[in-house]
């Protein structure tokens, strides 16, 4: 995806930037569901001249930019023009680009309400697959050439298929790959530092900072040049805040599928009751790969419905990756997370992954972790709604 500073994010889940502030018709907006007792923040109270995707949560909306910058290879200064680079009040300037795409928003509306039953079945993406101007003429190079790797991310459930392990069976031996379910019970805390990279730090490392305790209480703080950008979540409700440089809105309070993608990562540092986690688990998936290693694929559906597959290191049993989904207005965008780099924490007989990198449509970030503590002492206040940043 091509990102600038006009796609600035905060790495910790937010899109930052990307405010396409379209038009016309809202009938297809569909409003997020939301655990916990927080009320969203909506669109139109936070952005200005939001005109069809006006109702849904913030979060959503940044979601759906990331939609459109990945179907179509642009980044926001792209759309918004240059002048919004340096100010966020600016991204609210109507621009050619973005009246286009008010009118495109229309068209695949209609077409969804006559033929889909109002179901985003047809999205931006379906027609532009990463380029600003659909394909029209059928490619002979494509059509005669070697098919595209396919993307472990798309990989999904072969009705008939016959499964070669029970999911229940994959479970269990990830939980002995990482020290076995006696030694994960005693696991009661993590205090790990390390270093963050990715498009909000321009790719500098930066200090960071993790905190978990047992069963899913998570907090990660990310000591930015203009201040800190810091995630936590509560066993309940989650937020996101960061500086004003950073981002348009300072602090933000997690909905929907983003909710539920913390709470799943703040449990996953704690696995041992991974098969109580999600539910309607399966594991009917085609065979394959990942960087040229098999692996074993097993889906679960959160508590609101969303989908969650892991994969599983067919050689070692552990846990390499993590896909997730959320709904925007406009379609389903994924995210995954990546977990390398397993070591034994030291004084206990578990493993985690000292490496992880999350990718979503609005950007990528890595933490490396350099140093860990096992079982030290949290103040539960670490993982309370943050202070909003200056």
């Amino acid at each position: 995806m091509n990102l600038s500073r006009g796609t600035v994010v905060y790495g910790l889940g937010l899109a930052t930037a990307c405010v396409l502030l379209a038009a016309g018709v809202s009938a297809q907006v569909r409003p997020s569901g939301q655990p916990g007792d927080q009320k969203p923040q909506l669109s139109e109270d936070v952005f200005k001249n939001v005109r069809v995707l006006r109702g849904i949560p913030v979060k959503e909306f940044m979601g759906t930019m990331g939609f459109f910058s990945a179907s179509l290879s642009l980044n926001c200064t792209d759309c918004h023009g240059g002048a919004s680079a340096s100010d966020w009040a600016n991204y609210a300037i109507d621009t050619p680009l973005k009246n286009r795409t008010r009118q495109m928003m229309a068209m695949v509306k209609t077409i969804n309400d006559a033929n889909f039953g109002r179901r985003p079945s047809v999205t931006c993406y379906t027609c532009h697959r990463g380029s600003q101007r659909p394909k029209v003429i059928p490619s002979l190079a494509a059509q005669y050439g070697e098919p595209p790797a396919d993307d472990p991310d798309e990989i999904e459930v072969l009705p008939g298929a016959r499964q070669t392990a029970a999911p229940d069976q994959i479970l269990d031996r990830y939980l002995q790959a990482l020290g076995g379910a006696q030694a994960l019970a005693k696991l009661t805390s993590v205090t790990a530092k390390g270093t963050y990279e990715g498009f909000d730090s321009d790719f500098v490392k930066v200090p960071v900072d993790v905190y978990a305790k047992a069963p899913n209480l998570r907090a990660t703080v990310v000591h930015m040049t203009g201040g800190d950008a810091t995630s936590t979540y509560d066993g309940r409700e989650g937020w996101l805040a960061a500086p004003t440089t950073l981002a348009p809105v300072p602090l933000m309070p997690l909905v929907g599928a983003d909710l539920g993608g913390a709470r799943l990562d703040a449990q996953l540092f704690f696995p041992g009751q991974i098969a109580q986690l999600l539910t309607n688990w399966r594991a009917d998936f085609p065979p394959a790969t990942i960087d040229d290693q098999p692996v074993q694929v097993v889906q679960g559906s959160m508590p609101d419905g969303t989908r969650v597959k892991l994969y599983f290191d067919k050689a070692s049993g552990l846990l390499v990756r993590q896909t997730r989904y959320a709904t925007t207005a406009v379609g389903t965008i994924p995210t995954h997370i990546v977990y390398s780099d397993y070591r034994a924490l030291p004084g206990v007989d578990v493993k985690i992954p000292f490496s992880w990198q999350v990718t979503w449509v609005d950007g990528q970030f890595t933490i490396n972790v350099v140093s860990v503590q096992p079982n030290a002492a949290i103040d539960t206040a670490r993982f309370a709604r943050p202070a909003p940043p200056r």
